[in-house]
This record gives C-alpha cells, sequence and structure tokens, in this order.
C-alpha cells in the first residue's frame, strides 16, 4: 500500500486513504462532482496505484477522460462453482505446465482471498409436491458431481487463499448480499470500500449496497486472484434518478422488468449505472438488489446505489455486527461516500424513470428485456381461448412453475407475498395443475427460515411449492427432467409448453428442451400460473376457480395487499436468523486432514475435469488471421447460450453421444454447465443450442433452426459438431460474422473457449456485450467491430466467402477485414479492433490470459 494519502479516520483506531484531499489537490473542487464509482475507484487508486503514475490515473477520472488505461485492483473474487471450477482447473493447470518447464507448482496460487460457493450443480429432479424432495435432489448432485466435488475438495487444501461453501447453501449472490460483502473492509489497520469481481454476470448484485462488485469471466478472475490489475478505461456514467413510488399490489420484479426494457432502449450496454432520488431512497435493500442483480439482462457493467439509511437498516437486518455497521456509517459519512454527500455528483448522460407508471408485468415470452404487461396478454397474442379437454394438457402448458432464483429469493416481500398468495388460494380451494412441475428454490436458507416464522411454509407447500434445493436452479437451466408420462404428451402431441419463472433469464432454450418458451414473473405470479395451468390464460381477467359457494375467483381475490406483505416481513424476518445460518458457515476450521500434492491426479475417464490443453498444440501456437472460413454468421442477440448451452444434455447431441460412448448412463449426464472442466465434453457444447439460427443455412428461402452449419468449400449442410471436427483436421483457420449485442448473458468462458478450441481465430460483429468481449481475447480470439452503417447484410455475406485480417494490432486501431468472395472478388472493410487497452494487446499477442501467466511466471522464476 502506498502511504502518502494514509490519514487517521475520525471516531476509530482506523486509517483510511483520503482520496478527497488527492483528488482536490490536483483540481479544487473536483470531488464534489465525481459520480460515486469514481470516488471508489479513486480510493482504490491512492491506497494502491504506483505514486509515479497516480496522477495521470486520477486525472482520467477528475477530466472524465479515456485516453489511458488505469489499474483496479479488486478487493476480493468469488465464485459458483461452474466458473469457479474452471478458473481453478486452469490454474491446476497452469502447475502442470510451470512443473513441465522447471518451475515451483507450489508457488501457483490465488493472492487475493477466492470464495467458491457450490451453487449451481444441482438439478431439480425432485419437484416441491414431494416431501423428500430437498434430500432426493442433493443426494443425486452428490452423486452425478462426484469427480467435481473431489477436485473442489483437493483446491481447497492445494491452493492458498481458496474458502469453499459446500453445496446445499444458497446462491453466491444472495450469500454476497446477506453476509460475505462488509461493505468497507479492513485490513491491516486500513479502512476502505469493499470491491469484487464474481464469476457470474450477476454480481452487481451487490451494487445495491454501494460495493462496485462485477461479472466477469473465470479467465479475467484468474488473474485478480493472482494479484493482477484488472486494466480499464474510464466507462461510461449514467446516473439514472428514480422518481414517484410503486402503486399497490406492484413487486420489485414489476418495477426491474420494467426497468431492464427501458435501460435496454436507452442502450446502456457496458455502463455503470448509479441510481439516486427519492424514488431510489425509498426503496429497500431487497427492492435495489432486485435492480441491482438484473444490471447484465440491460448490458450495464455496474448497477449502483449510494450508502443511506436503508443500507444501515439492511446491514442490522441480516446480523452484521453492530461494530462493522457502525464502521459503514462512519466511513461513507467521512469519505463522500454517503448519499448526502453526492447530491453535486456530475454524470454524463442523465436518464430519470418513474416508479409510478409501473404495472404489473412479465417478460417473455423470450429475453429478459422483452417486457409484457399483464394486462396486454390477450393484445400481444399471448394468452387466448383454449379447449379444456378432461385429461389433456392444454396448448400453452406451463410444464415449470418455479420460484427460484437470487434476483427475486433475495428480497423477502417477494416470497412473503407468494405465501401470502398461496394461502389465499388455499383458503378458497384452488390447486395447482397436475402437469406442472413447482419448486421452490431460495437463494439462502434464512428464506425457510422467515417462512417457517409466518406460517406460510405448509401453505406453500400445499400447492407443491416446497423447498427442493439452496441453490442456483430452473434460472440456470437446471429444471431437472419432467414426469415421462407429461413428456411423451408434449411429444405425442407437439404441444407448446411453456416455463413460468421468478428468475432473471429466459433465453431461447435455456429453462428446459421441452419447454418452448419461458416467461420471468413474480413469485406470486409464478404460484398463480401453476394455478391457471397455462400462458394461454389472462392471469388479470380469466377465473382461476371456484369457492365453495360456486363464485368465481379471479387473481384479484388471491393478491395480498402491501400493507399485509409489509406487517408480515416486518414480524417474520429477524437478525437472528442470518446468524444462526451464517456464523457456523463462516465459522474457521483448522484443517486437520492430510495435505495433498500440488498437482493434481487427473482422472484419465473423468468426463468432468481434465487437464487443459490451452498449453500445447495449435493453441500455444501462431495465429495467421488468414484464409478464415466462416463458421457461422449470426443475427443480433446472440447469447452465450447460443454459443455454450448450460442446460441438460440430451442423448442425441454431440455432447449427449461422446457421454455415452464414455459409459455414462443417460440419467446421469447431467447439465452442459456442470462438464465445463472437462474440455472434450465442454467443446463439443459449441453452437450447441437447438434454438441457433445460422445464416449459412438456407432452407425454402428461410433460416433454418438448429445446431447446423454449411461445411465449405463443400457447401454441405451438417451439425455444428461435425464441422468443427472436419475443420480442425485440416487445420483451418475460422471466424464467425455476428450482429449487434454479440455475447449476451451469462459470464462463461466456454463460450469464448469453445470457439478456440474449434479454431476460430476472429468474430466480426456490429457490437460485443462487454464481458464476453473480454472473455474472446483472454482466449486469444481477436475481436473485430464494424463501423456504423456496415454489416454482415450491406456486405451480402453468405459464408462462402473466406477472410483475411490485415493491420497493426494496437487499442482500438482501425484493421481491414478482407473478404475473399467465391467469384474472386476482393472487397476491404476497415473494422475496429476491439483491443481497448494494451493490456489487452499483451495478452493476445501472447495467446490468451493463460499463455501470458505461464510466460511471466516463468519470467519473473529466472529473475528473482
Amino acid at each position: 500500500m502506498n502511504t502518502e494519502h494514509r490519514k487517521p479516520l475520525p471516531g476509530s483506531r482506523l486509517d483510511f486513504y483520503d482520496a478527497r484531499a488527492a483528488v482536490d489537490a490536483i483540481t479544487p473542487g473536483a470531488y464534489a462532482t465525481l459520480p460515486y464509482t469514481s470516488r471508489v475507484l479513486a480510493e482504490n487508486l491512492v491506497r494502491r496505484c504506483a505514486p509515479a503514475t497516480l496522477n495521470a490515473s486520477l486525472g482520467q477520472l477528475i477530466e472524465r477522460k479515456r485516453d489511458l488505461d488505469f489499474p483496479w485492483f479488486p478487493a476480493r473474487v468469488v465464485c459458483h462453482d461452474i466458473l469457479g471450477q474452471t478458473a481453478l482447473v486452469d490454474l491446476a493447470g497452469l502447475r502442470d505446465a510451470i512443473a513441465l518447464q522447471g518451475g515451483d507448482p507450489a508457488q501457483v496460487n490465488p493472492v487475493v482471498p477466492t470464495q467458491l460457493i457450490v451453487d449451481h450443480s444441482l438439478a431439480v429432479e425432485s419437484g416441491g409436491f414431494d416431501p423428500d424432495a430437498f434430500e432426493k435432489n442433493r443426494a443425486i448432485e452428490d452423486r452425478r458431481n462426484e469427480d467435481r466435488f473431489h477436485f473442489i475438495e483437493w483446491t481447497k487444501k492445494a491452493f492458498k487463499n481458496v474458502d469453499v461453501i459446500p453445496p446445499g447453501n444458497g446462491i453466491m449472490h444472495q450469500i454476497n448480499l446477506e453476509k460475505m460483502s462488509p461493505v468497507i473492509q479492513v485490513r491491516d489497520g486500513v479502512a476502505f470500500p469493499d470491491t469484487c469481481v464474481g464469476t457470474d454476470s450477476h454480481t452487481p448484485h451487490v451494487d445495491a449496497l454501494g460495493v462496485i462488485a462485477i461479472g466477469v469471466g473465470g479467465l479475467e478472475a484468474e488473474s485478480v486472484m493472482l494479484g493482477r490489475a484488472s486494466w480499464m478505461r474510464l466507462p461510461e456514467s449514467v446516473g439514472v434518478e428514480l422518481t414517484g413510488k410503486l402503486q399497490p399490489g406492484i413487486t420489485a420484479t414489476d418495477m426491474v422488468l420494467a426497468l431492464t426494457e427501458f435501460l435496454r432502449k436507452q442502450k446502456v450496454v457496458g455502463a455503470w449505472l448509479e441510481f439516486f432520488g427519492e424514488g431510489a431512497s425509498n426503496l429497500t435493500l431487497g427492492d435495489r438488489a432486485t435492480i441491482s442483480n438484473m444490471a447484465p439482462e440491460y448490458g450495464a457493467t455496474a448497477a449502483m446505489f449510494y450508502i443511506d439509511q436503508q443500507t444501515i437498516a439492511y446491514l442490522k437486518l441480516t446480523g452484521r455486527e453492530d461494530e462493522q455497521v457502525a464502521l459503514v456509517e462512519q466511513y461513507a459519512r467521512h469519505t463522500g461516500l454517503w448519499a448526502d454527500d453526492l447530491k453535486g455528483a456530475q454524470y454524463e448522460r442523465g436518464l430519470t424513470f418513474d416508479l409510478s407508471s409501473v404495472v404489473r408485468n412479465m417478460a417473455g415470452p423470450s429475453n429478459p428485456h422483452a417486457r409484457v404487461a399483464t394486462s396486454d396478454l390477450a393484445a400481444k397474442g399471448i394468452s387466448g381461448q383454449w379447449d379444456d379437454v378432461p385429461g389433456q394438457m392444454p396448448d400453452g402448458a406451463v410444464i415449470i412453475a418455479a420460484i427460484t432464483s437470487c434476483t427475486n429469493t433475495s428480497n423477502p416481500r417477494n416470497v412473503i407475498a407468494a405465501g401470502l398468495l398461496a394461502r389465499n388460494a388455499n383458503t378458497l380451494g384452488l390447486t395447482r395443475k397436475p402437469w406442472v412441475k413447482s419448486s421452490l428454490a431460495p437463494g439462502s436458507k434464512t428464506v425457510a427460515m422467515y417462512l417457517d416464522e409466518a406460517g406460510l411454509t405448509t401453505e406453500l407447500e400445499q400447492l407443491g411449492f416446497g423447498v427442493v434445493a439452496f441453490a442456483c436452479t430452473t434460472c440456470n437451466g437446471m429444471s431437472g427432467a419432467l414426469d415421462p408420462v407429461i413428456q411423451q404428451e408434449i411429444i405425442d402431441r407437439d404441444l407448446y409448453a411453456t416455463a413460468v419463472l421468478s428468475g432473471n433469464r429466459n433465453f431461447d432454450g435455456r429453462i428446459h428442451p421441452y419447454a418452448k418458451q419461458a416467461f420471468l414473473a413474480s413469485p406470486p405470479l409464478v404460484v398463480a400460473y401453476a394455478i391457471a395451468g397455462t400462458i394461454r390464460f389472462d392471469i388479470e381477467k380469466d377465473v382461476l376457480g371456484l369457492d365453495a359457494n360456486g363464485q368465481e375467483i379471479r387473481l384479484k381475490d388471491i393478491w395480498p395487499s402491501d400493507e399485509e406483505i409489509d406487517a408480515v416481513v416486518k414480524a417474520s424476518v429477524k437478525p437472528e436468523q442470518f446468524r444462526q445460518v451464517y456464523i457456523p458457515m463462516f465459522a474457521i476450521h483448522e484443517d486437520t486432514g492430510p495435505k495433498v500434492e500440488p498437482l493434481y491426479d487427473w482422472r484419465p475417464q473423468s468426463t468432468y475435469i481434465r487437464r487443459p490443453p490451452y498449453w500445447e498444440g495449435a493453441l500455444a501456437g501462431a495465429r495467421p488471421l488468414k484464409g478464415m472460413r466462416p463458421l457461422a454468421v449470426l443475427p443480433d442477440n446472440i447469447t452465450t447460450d447460443h454459443l455454450s448451452p448450460s442446460n441438460a444434455i440430451m442423448l442425441d447431441s454431440a455432447a449427449g453421444e461422446y457421454l455415452a460412448k464414455m459409459g455414462l448412463p443417460e440419467v446421469d449426464f447431467n447439465s452442459y454447465a456442470t462438464h465445463r472442466g472437462d474440455h472434450l465434453t465442454a467443446q463439443r457444447a459449441t453452437f450447441a443450442n437447438p434454438k441457433l439460427f445460422n445464416e449459412m443455412v438456407v432452407e425454402n428461402g428461410k433460416v433454418k433452426q438448429g445446431s447446423l452449419t454449411r461445411l465449405e468449400p463443400e457447401g454441405k449442410v451438417t451439425r455444428m459438431w461435425e464441422a468443427i471436427e472436419t475443420y480442425m483436421e485440416r487445420k483451418q483457420p475460422l471466424i464467425i460474422i455476428a450482429g449487434a449485442d454479440y455475447g449476451q448473458g451469462s459470464s462463461r468462458d466456454w463460450a469464448a473457449k469453445g470457439v478456440r478450441l474449434a479454431g476460430v481465430e476472429a468474430i466480426a460483429a456490429e457490437g460485443f456485450e462487454r464481458i464476453h468481449r473480454t472473455n474472446l481475447v483472454g482466449m486469444g480470439v481477436l475481436p473485430l467491430e464494424f463501423l456504423p452503417g456496415t454489416d454482415r447484410k450491406t456486405l451480402k455475406i453468405d459464408g462462402s466467402e473466406t477472410y483475411d485480417v490485415i493491420g497493426e494490432r494496437t487499442p482500438r486501431a482501425t484493421l481491414t477485414l478482407v473478404i475473399n468472395r467465391k467469384n474472386g472478388e476482393r472487397v476491404e472493410v476497415p473494422v475496429t479492433c476491439r483491443l481497448d487497452t494494451a493490456e489487452e494487446v499483451s495478452i493476445y499477442e501472447a495467446g490468451g490470459v493463460l499463455q501470458r501467466f505461464a510466460q511471466d511466471f516463468l519470467e519473473s522464476a529466472v529473475t528473482a
């Protein structure tokens, strides 16, 4: 740490770094105009930046310039078991690579505290109508993931600075919000703002606490783990003023779905948002967290709220120690991070959103920003008449109704509202339709405790919403198998079946292979749809059933009042519940077990964990960027679910065929996500989404849907994996051509790893989502951006071409994409090199993050 701006923090025995003094020394009065995030970044620079470059870096914040890279050192790294595991597999592979070149593998360790929460590997095989669902699902999780859990247990002992929260305890973001983030850190007698990166795009969940927490891919997380700075250019800062207040009966989910639609339209991709205003100050921390969690759905990097009395109230509610709560307020007030001190903050762009304009909403039939008011379901053609045939499922059958995801189960109001609606439905004799697989999967054990306290657990169980897990389930595509009879009816009748969930993602093909589309909704609406049984139902107007007197029952008859929800929350959610859950969970236990070897003993037959290949073969060689053939030509809004799906593996897929060949029974294929520690399985997921539209594959004048491409120069349409295998055998370099917003969604590395292993050297698109672009650079894939007005359509690209890239690769340089058409025509197209910083250029030229690690480590060992 630097010492120049270190001062005593008044009223405490701690010191702090005075960013205000450092900034104002350069430009008097500038600190008062800085946004919240810039103030936190300024403190990080003052405390960690080299003195020789400090003023230049601070100048970027003060002058709102983007001509220099500046470093950011997050205080910690949080991971879920899928990306966290793959990151640690990479580090274990790095140890092997170091050892093979004569280095000491035991020296490869995270130097930044790293917390891994096992929360992404449980599938809802038993629904919430089974009283033993929790135990059954956990037993299946342990059996299926034995290889993975064996490796994770080894990492806990083999690596320094790695803590593991075992399965069955909750979702990383909710645990981060309720316990892990102290808001203000203390180390070596110094208080400073908590900051973190997480290997999941929804890490901004804790931005609601005033903590800069951003989602990154595992590759970037590995870099931070090993103590490297996260280099950045100043992001766009957008102030979002929230005015008004929510109308009666409107939930935080309704609010965030409306905001997600609004902010997507405002094009905030990559921006750092700060929410403020009277509307923001009146939102509970749970409501704020619902907004912050959805940051990747509207494309923002961060979604910050200021520290204020709502923050303090939440820290007290969740059982934080009195001394820590006092420190948060004391530090925030003294350093200008308290809401009252930010009235002079100036933003590059300002937006206003009126909370009173929000109505009851859903999002669907795909994409989180595709909002539809429940009152407009009929007009949108979503609801409608359907024939009620006894013994048959209806058109639009809701086959999955899941109260799931940290987005909504972090908010007690949402969960209590669902419980009260269930109670009211039970009182009137309403029941769940028999074809609906219902579930409740909270992100924290505290949810079960306050539902018990409120007497609502049994009410939810009666409608089939018993607790099936404390984990990320349906929202992550881990919705489990359907009843075989129901599945067969869907197949035989080619039914339009749907899912309704309180999650944050409903991308095509994500939730379940037999749910053709999925809708996001608030927890109480999820319960209502389980009763309705079909999406072809006007949830605001249609009759849910009849009471004992034959009177019609509609949604308004069972919807709880805000006053009752608030009263139950106040009476039932208590600090001792959080202490009871988290004190033992985070107790420090001395490891008395046997020591492990510094190199992992890879299991050769494992389909879950395999030594990665990133330092050998073609991946260690040059990328000439010449003669590349298109693997795919893609439309706008390609998500990481298209690039590398996370849901259940089907037997007839490339990955399914491989697992069967490896002797794995179909019942234990598990999800694509759980196999990402084995590149031989995971690379077969590349573009495996059956909802993919590759414009190279046209049938009867229309683009054909499926995991397909056209093998060139033969012109033969084939399954994507067969084409990839053929191109790999030919050592054919590849390129992908795409539209706008390429790489939306999850932060999964394999969306970049998969294409790199296939031989893709470059991707030319109209625009990239931030995390995925970073992952591409980390894998040594060159991102190229078409200039405005130029795209695959104006260039008449059909996939029969070959491509070259010409020019010197410097940050955001203009390069030339050469298109060599089949008829001999040559077209030169200017494109922007999306290596945005000098650090990214260095990583790319090394071949990727992992190759760069090995080079730097061995060089430092030689000079030491």
